[in-house]
Order: structure tokens, then sequence, then C-alpha cells
């Protein structure tokens, strides 16, 4: 088999080689890239002839996987499959396997990271200690404040327990109710009682036709003015040009996003870059060197166990 790795999985070269030392005494042929194709003509030539393709978070559309005439397998090193061609893909019965929950921990903790940093002003206490001046804002404690958690599946979860151990209280909006969410003491309420009641707004859903901009300025509208809103899920889920104004106007008191509409870097006119008060960091809530290298290794076991046939994770 040709596995193609169409770009860098965030490990070592050692690691890798580690990792993949079994398939190769196998005979199963591994060409890894250390950078992302920066065309689509590039892209075609790296995965043409592969069996297997495994990538991270560059998209592969049919465009490219029509000329991939050998394919069985594609191998995601993530848990969202939103920039693959999932439907191609079936419809050629090519296997798709993802990385679910290698970096439930890593999101989680970025997550509440970006709730403390804004709620104590961190970022902008050093903004103005950097200016020379001395007058500093006076922020607020996580203890005691209502988080609302959109999504309790892993990582929403892993967010409520640490929010819980800050002694917040727990309220939840999500499509299935779940009994280990109720034992934290996370109370379910509607989409709108959230919005309402929440002093920080956590988004936790994978992106589907039914969440795309489920945060629009009707919902932002009905938040608290001392309310926050916290994205590490995906970009496409929040209207952020309503965001920015609301934050603009202040409608309310800050956000912290991780994910946009596309990958950063991020256009010079994207709205969040003008907003006031909006800590933004690149898409890397995923990205510790511990949740890496347990992606690779989640990754490289789908493809053993895909091989043995008996496959895991799939899509």
């Amino acid at each position: 088999m040709q596995i193609v790795i169409m770009e860098p999985l965030g490990i070592s070269d050692d690691a890798l080689k580690t990792l993949t030392m079994l398939l190769k005494a196998d005979g199963h042929q591994i060409i890894a890239y250390d950078r992302k194709a920066e065309t689509e003509e590039i892209l075609i030539k790296r995965v043409r002839d592969a069996n297997i393709i495994v990538l991270a978070n560059q998209p592969l559309r049919k465009e490219v996987l029509k000329h991939c005439h050998q394919l069985k397998m594609v191998d995601v090193a993530f848990t969202g499959i939103d920039h693959i061609d999932v439907d191609y893909l079936k419809s050629n019965r090519v296997t798709i396997c993802n990385a679910a929950n290698y970096s439930t921990h890593a999101v989680a903790e970025l997550a509440i990271g970006l709730m403390i940093d804004i709620k104590r002003k961190i970022s902008e206490s050093r903004n103005i200690l950097m200016q020379g001046k001395s007058k500093f804002p006076i922020g607020s404690e996580l203890y005691g404040q209502t988080l609302g958690i959109i999504g309790t599946g892993t990582i929403g979860l892993q967010v409520a327990k640490i929010a819980k151990a800050f002694g917040c209280r727990l309220i939840a909006y999500s499509r299935t109710q779940k009994k280990e969410a109720q034992a934290l003491g996370i109370e379910y309420v509607s989409l709108d009682q959230l919005m309402r009641q929440a002093d920080i707004i956590s988004l936790h859903v994978p992106w589907t036709k039914e969440t795309t901009r489920m945060i629009d300025a009707h919902q932002i509208n009905k938040m608290k003015e001392n309310a926050i809103l916290i994205n590490t899920a995906r970009g496409a889920l929040i209207d952020y040009q309503a965001l920015a104004k609301a934050l603009n106007m202040g409608k309310i008191a800050g956000a912290g996003i991780d994910v946009f509409e596309e990958e950063p870097p991020l256009p010079p006119d994207h709205p969040l870059l003008r907003a006031k008060n909006c800590i933004m960091t690149p898409h890397i809530a995923y990205a510790t060197q511990e949740a890496l290298y347990r992606r690779a290794e989640i990754v490289f076991d789908n493809i053993r166990c895909w091989l043995e046939g008996d496959p895991q994770n799939i899509i």
C-alpha cells in the first residue's frame, strides 16, 4: 500500500519513524510531506497514486479526489471532517476514519484559558503595562458565574468539569441530554434561556447545516451586557460580523475566539480584527505536544486496524 501523509502531523521526525516502523516493516510505502501543498495541482500530484491518504486540516475536495483512482482509505487526523468531501468518498466506497477525542483536554483547557483571560483582563492589563500606564482594569472571578455550554459532548463535558472546580453554576443546551452531564450538576435549558442567563457561553458543537451561524445577531442580542462568548469549536457557528458589531457597541463584554470561517491567516478586513475586547488565537486549541502525539497514534492505529480487517473510528 502507498500511504501518503499529505501534510505535517505536528510530531517530530523521530516520532513519525517510530509510529510508522511496523507499517514499513510490512512492506507499505510511506510518503510524508513536511509542508502543505500550496496549490491544487501540487496536491493532486502528491495523492493521485495513494491507496491511503492521511491529512489533518487541509481541505480534500472532489476536484482532487477524482484523480485518486487507487484510493481505499482516508485517515483524518482531526475530529471534524467538514473539510473533506464525505459524500464523494462514500459514493466511491472509500473508508473514512477520524481521530476522535485526541484533543479533549487541550481544547477544554484553552476554552477555560480564554474565559480567565477575558474575565481577569490579562491581555488587556499586559497591553496597559507595555504602554507604561499605571491604571489597570478590575476583572471578575469565574467563581459564582453561570457558564452556558452549548453541546455536551466529550469536550463540552470536560469544560464543565473544570468550570465546576472553579465554582461555576452550569447550564447547557444540547441535542441530547446526558446522565453524565446531569450528574455533574448541569441543568439543561433551551437555547433561548441559555443565551439570556449565562455569564459565559462556550460552544462545543460540530459544524452542520443545522448549526451554521446558530449564534447570529438575534441570539447575541439576548446576551447580558457583562456576558462573554467563547468559540473553540468551528468558525461557522457564529455570525462574526454580528459579533464584532455587538462588541464594538458594548452590547456584550467580550469574546474569545480560536476558530474562524477559514484557516488563518485572516484577511485584513475580517471584522473581529477591529473588534473591541476580543481575544483571538489562530486555531490552536487542539495543538499541544501531548494532543498531537496522541492524534498521530490514533491515525496509525486506524490504518493498522483497517489493514487487519477490523477498522475503527469509521465515519
